[in-house]
């Protein structure tokens, strides 16, 4: 038969009863405080790594606009650095040449030089057009030159062409117009073909044709360059 237990005995079975659940209503307070720091740890590494990667994204941004901006600023000046420089070549080849042109005229008045020229530029053209009757324009100042000029190519035609001769005559009515600096037309065809030996006609041919040796000549060759002339 159980013995009804004493109040000093139920005070003590309630101050453990008390205890135990103290106990446990703590640890179970340390565990959800445990998982809360952790979720939060986690939470917070999570926000740390998407905060980090908007401000990588940001800057990476921000630098490949500025190595853009950077380039473009490079590009126009390398740009406008070139034109001055093409420029300036350019002038100093259009002073040449405008120097040459000056001098043609008094290039005509060289006694020694130009009748052998002017024989020189009637043979080029009779060797080209090869028939048998030409025609030669001059300037007037120039016709006693041109006309010795004519003898003598029409002889050394005859000697290179073997025997063959061709007529030369001078055609006074068609005279080379005002400002040319000298030289001759050799015409044939009828008429229809006119070969233009005058000192203005070659310096610009010259300007053609020689301009890029010129241009090489003067600034050395252009690495940069795929095609040339």
């Amino acid at each position: 038969m159980a013995h009804a237990m004493s109040d000093d005995q139920v005070a003590g079975e309630l101050k453990k009863m008390t205890a135990f659940i103290r106990q446990e209503a703590l640890e179970k307070a340390k565990e959800i405080q445990l998982k809360a720091d952790e979720e939060f740890a986690i939470e917070k590494s999570k926000l740390v790594r998407q905060e980090t990667s908007s401000i990588d994204s940001q800057y990476e941004k921000k630098f490949k606009q500025a190595g853009m901006s950077q380039q473009i600023t490079r590009s126009t000046l390398a740009n406008k650095t070139r034109i001055k420089v093409l420029s300036a070549r350019q002038e100093l080849l259009d002073g040449l040449f405008e120097k040459a042109r000056g001098k043609l005229a008094d290039y005509a008045k060289d006694k020694g030089k130009y009748p052998e020229l002017c024989k020189n530029l009637i043979l080029e053209g009779l060797y080209a057009l090869n028939e048998d009757k030409v025609v030669v324009r001059a300037r007037k100042e120039d016709y006693n030159v041109v006309k010795k000029a004519m003898k003598d190519a029409m002889e050394e035609y005859k000697k290179s062409m073997e025997g063959r001769e061709v007529h030369v005559e001078l055609d006074e009515k068609n005279p080379q117009p005002e400002g040319c600096s000298g030289g001759v037309s050799v015409v044939g065809g009828g008429g229809r073909i006119d070969i233009n030996n005058t000192l203005d006609e070659r310096l610009k041919l010259l300007e053609t044709d020689a301009l890029p040796m010129v241009r090489t000549s003067l600034f050395g060759k252009n690495e940069n360059r795929r095609f040339h002339d």
